[in-house]
Order: structure tokens, then sequence, then C-alpha cells
């Protein structure tokens, strides 16, 4: 596992635990006794570090590396051998960084969209770093008008630093693009819900966002620009970097105190990347109980609600 610079102590304890147990079995003395107390500090260092993240460490968490990505999701979540990948827009071609198919969530019909970045180098070159082009985003509309027809609910994963901003993806239209999605979003007579599962930045997060529910993982993050991007057009640098962090309200407690999120799932101590499993699961019972929940309201309501939500985002009282 890779570790992030305010992660270090946690990876020396890792290491020491790691060389106490090799002793043990190389040596044949019993250290059972000092592997213990290493393992309890491991796990105390953790509660400190992680119980204590700064919105810039946040940022830093929803980037990790060995972070899920939305096919692990999707192959976490749908039953065994029931995710349908499908492919293409029907205009131009298929878009590798948006991922998108008809699956079974504990035998309930679900349509999966979302971003995926790569893990290799070539694969990150192939995914785009999960930034897509305009016919990703006709694609994930084709099959959100697809779930439609089919009375299917549609759960779309958020992780990608932009929409792709290279001259061939404005040739094609990148802004109609994602404008389109958030238009017939707005009215797709189906439920939607969106998890941001790592980044969720500008209008390539919103293309596939506008859900009757929208839900943020504990470690990501969620704003109209990067940190980065936000401190070169202030201080024209990348240094303010971490203040930018710091003030833009872009972690999910700052999203659901403006109420544009409706809940935070929480994720395994020192974030998603340590345990799969476990954030599957608590993914999971999010997605199975709004899916249950929707099937008792009418259509018409589901979308009324949906628009209302959007409209009522940004409205202040004095």
């Amino acid at each position: 596992m890779e570790y992030l610079e305010f992660e270090q102590p946690v990876k020396e304890l890792i290491e020491q635990y790691e060389k106490c147990v090799q002793l043990g079995t190389e040596s044949g003395i019993d250290v059972d006794e000092s592997c213990k107390k290493i393992k309890t500090k491991i796990e105390d260092t953790k509660k400190k570090i992680y119980g204590n993240l700064t919105p810039w460490q946040r940022v830093q968490l929803s980037r990790h590396p060995d972070r899920p990505y939305t096919l692990d999701y999707i192959n976490g979540l749908a039953d065994a051998g029931s995710f349908v990948e499908l492919h293409g827009d029907r205009n131009f071609g298929d878009d590798p960084a948006m991922i998108g198919g008809i699956a079974s969530i504990s035998g309930n019909t679900v349509m999966l969209i979302g971003t995926q970045k790569g893990r290799t180098t070539k694969e990150r070159q192939h995914r785009r770093f999960g930034m897509s082009n305009p016919e990703g985003y006709r694609k994930a509309l084709r099959l959100m008008k697809l779930a439609e027809k089919f009375n299917i609910p549609v759960v779309t994963f958020v992780d990608t630093p932009g929409a792709y901003p290279g001259l061939e993806a404005e040739e094609r239209g990148q802004g109609e693009a994602i404008a389109r999605n958030i238009y017939e979003m707005c009215q797709l007579k189906t439920p939607i819900i969106t998890i941001i599962i790592g980044e969720g930045a500008s209008g390539g997060a919103l293309g596939i966002g506008v859900g009757n529910k929208v839900y943020m993982l504990e470690n990501t993050w969620y704003s109209v620009i990067s940190p980065e991007n936000c401190s070169a057009i202030l201080w024209r640098s990348w240094e303010y970097k971490e203040t930018a962090a710091n003030t833009m309200k872009l972690t999910g407690e700052d999203m659901l105190k403006q109420k544009l999120i409706d809940a935070i799932i929480p994720e395994p101590l020192g974030g998603a990347h340590y345990d799969y499993a476990a954030t599957f699961e608590n993914v999971k019972k999010v997605i199975l109980k709004d899916i249950k929940s929707f099937a008792k309201i009418p259509t018409d309501k589901i979308v009324e609600e949906r628009q209302d939500k959007f409209i009522a985002m940004g409205e202040f009282k004095g």
C-alpha cells in the first residue's frame, strides 16, 4: 500500500508490526505481547490522524492511488456475473472514462454508471484520469434513458477531476453534452442515486450528478473547482492549494451543512482503501434502502422531488 505524507507515522508502525511478526516466525521466540502493543499503537495513531483530517488531507485521500474506483464498486456491489457493460453513445464512439451497464444488486435490477480512473500509467492514459469526453456523457444519458424505459433505478458513481478539457472534446460539444445531461436528468422518470466516491469536480461531476439522493463518502470532496485551480486563479500559483481547500467548504460535512447532499457514507478507519469489503457494504445498504423507499413513491413525485431539491439549492433568507 502507498502512504501519503501525513500517513507516515502509520506506515512506520505497520512496518514495525510486520518485522515483529517476522521475527517471531523466524526465531521461534514468543513476541505476541510486543506485537499486540504495536497493533494497539497502530489503531491509536490511526484514530489520532484520521479523526482530525484537514480539508486538504481529505482531498489527498480522495485521490489515493489504492482507493476503490467505479469498476471496483460495480464488481463489489453487483451480484456475481450480473453486470453487463454497455458501450457507445450511438453518435461518435465509446468513452473508456465513462463506465455503464445493467446489473443486479441483491436481486434488484439497476443501471450503474460512473467515471473510471486508471491504476497503471497505460490505463490512466486510456481512461484520461477519469475525465470524460462528450461521448461519455452522451453514453451515460443513453443508458439513463434506457433505464427510464424499463423503469430501472439509476446509480451513478462520481470520481473525476472534471470533464476532459481537450480541444477535440470542445469541438464535439463538451459544454452542450453536460448541459443536456443536467436538463434530461432533471426530468428522468426513474429514481437516481448519486454517490461521490472520490473527486467531485465541476460540471464533469454534475453531468452525472443530478440525483434524487446525493451522497458523499467520508473522505471525498465536491466543488465547482479543484483546490489547485482555485489557488491558480486567486494567487496565480498552486502553492496555496491547501489554503484554498480549507476555505472552499468542499468536504462532506460542509456539503451536508449547506444541504447540498443528503448524507455522508462512512468509510473504514483510514479510508476506503483500507477495507474495500466494508466500504462496499456501507454503500450497498444505502442503495438498497433507497431502492425500497422509491418503490413506494409515484413516478411523477420522484421527478418533482428531484427538481425541487436542485431548485432550492442556493436559496438565502435574510
